[in-house]
């Protein structure tokens, strides 16, 4: 049978024997499957597993999928170097809730065979870019950018500007910009809204305010966003908790859409809401029903 995928790069940025092992096991199958394998010299593979390595640009220009093993930080990390350049991703899942990571090591054989024919879901997420106004630096995040306070309970002090437009000035720990991806990771445990993958929207979710009256706000995916510092203290930047930036007083920071997207590769038998139901303990205590 014809196969989809024919160049296959494998990355991780996690450290431990267990990914060396998964890894090991995946160049065995897609090498059985007469398939190139290529090792990204940013990877953290052990060197004892004698993997030819090469640079992250040939891996661009010359791979047609990676897989990357670990967990949802790990595609993260393979969001921002790959993922955001075109190249489609794939995830087998080695950490706790996986929501971007969908093989388990014990589905990999059969998952990875399905894959390699064309038989898989995918879709597209988009990514934010986040810079300090005036400045030519510009970073990306596939779940979210959080400004905050950087220390344990304290207020910052900022005011929101959508599109142009005045929204409101607040006090509060800070405020989580999340994609509809990242609704399933730092937002939800703020008690964010959880979003479906195809709903273009950010979340807007202000970190313990100092109101009552203070609640998330979701808009869309297009809206340019800008806060500015203001009040008495400094605060932090941070997108997907990777790169971290200071802002001072009076600094602007502006958060929209790229124009780049990241495709994301799923098996034909991923489900969003099973997925919530199996990772956050929907329908515990009910019997396993399906309604049509």
């Amino acid at each position: 049978m014809k196969k989809y995928f024919k160049r296959i790069a494998i990355f991780s940025s996690k450290r431990d024997k267990r990914v060396n092992q998964i890894t090991l096991q995946l160049v065995e199958i897609l090498k059985n499957l007469n398939l190139d394998v290529l090792i990204p010299d940013s990877s953290s593979f052990s060197k004892k597993l004698h993997l030819k390595r090469y640079k992250d640009e040939y891996i661009l220009k010359n791979a047609d999928l990676l897989v990357s093993v670990g967990g949802d930080g790990t595609l993260l990390s393979s969001a921002r170097k790959f993922g955001s350049n075109g190249l489609p991703l794939l995830g087998i899942n080695l950490g706790n809730l996986g929501f971007l990571t969908d093989i388990a090591p014990d589905e990999l054989t059969n998952s990875i065979n399905e894959v390699i024919l064309g038989r898989f879901k995918e879709d597209e997420r988009i990514l934010l870019k986040a810079s300090i106004v005036g400045s030519s630096e510009e970073n990306i995040a596939l779940n979210e950018v959080v400004i905050h306070s950087g220390t344990v309970a304290q207020l910052i002090e900022y005011e929101l500007f959508l599109n142009g437009e005045f929204v409101f000035r607040q006090k509060a720990d800070g405020l989580i910009l999340s994609t509809s991806t990242g609704s399933t990771a730092y937002s939800l445990s703020g008690n964010g809204p959880i979003v479906h993958p195809e709903v273009k929207a950010i979340t807007l979710l202000p970190m313990f305010p100092h109101s009552l009256n203070a609640t998330p706000l979701i808009v869309d995916e297009n809206t340019i966003i800008k806060m500015k510092i203001v009040g008495k203290r400094k605060a932090k930047l941070s997108l997907d908790s990777h790169n971290f930036m200071s802002l001072n007083l009076d600094d602007e920071v502006q958060i929209s859409k790229t124009s780049q997207s990241v495709k994301l590769i799923h098996p034909e038998t991923h489900n969003f809401f099973s997925a919530c139901r199996t990772k956050l303990g929907w329908s515990l205590g009910l019997s396993n029903t399906k309604e049509t």
